[in-house]
């Protein structure tokens, strides 16, 4: 890839400067959905991104920063809505739920810390983020930040987030 083409895909990520100094993981650390995968209180986020067939999207290179709803951030929503979601007529509006958590790049708590932000999602619009007092995403507290994994970084969220 050329250099100018590199650029140009780097300032379509609206992260450039932040993702740029971002401290990337090492190989040996599982991608992404190893990570969640192994955690107990995200087993309803990765029945979602199996059942949306997102999982080799989410093993590949990125780098991607994830808003990682957990389960009881799930159980929030109304009674049926994950069932609901989870059904294979339902994958197009759970693909844009997904894609709505995650921000191309690899972006930690501290590069946020202190700033307002509007970002882009994979899923096309923007989520704001509020660094000012902890990390907040469209009103989502992060309650664990910078979890690494191989292809990026996690932040553990309370809510999940609504395009």
């Amino acid at each position: 890839m050329n250099r100018r083409s590199l650029m140009t895909l780097a300032a379509a990520t609206g992260l450039t400067a932040l993702a740029a100094c971002s401290p990337m993981a090492t190989t040996s650390q599982p991608d992404i959905v190893g990570v969640l995968s192994t955690n107990d209180q995200f087993s309803t986020l990765v029945a979602a991104v199996t059942a949306a067939d997102l999982v080799e999207t989410l093993q590949g290179d990125g780098p991607f920063t994830v808003f990682a709803p957990t389960d009881t951030a799930f159980a929030k929503l109304p009674a049926g809505t994950v069932e609901t979601l989870l059904l294979p007529e339902n994958r197009d509006t759970l693909v844009s739920i997904l894609t709505y958590h995650v921000v191309p790049g690899a972006v930690t708590s501290d590069q946020l810390a202190g700033q307002t932000l509007s970002v882009a999602t994979v899923e096309g619009s923007n989520v704001d983020i509020d660094g000012t007092h902890g990390v907040r995403v469209d009103g989502a507290t992060v309650t664990q930040a910078d979890i690494m994994a191989s292809n990026g970084v996690i932040h553990r969220i309370d809510s999940v987030l609504m395009p």
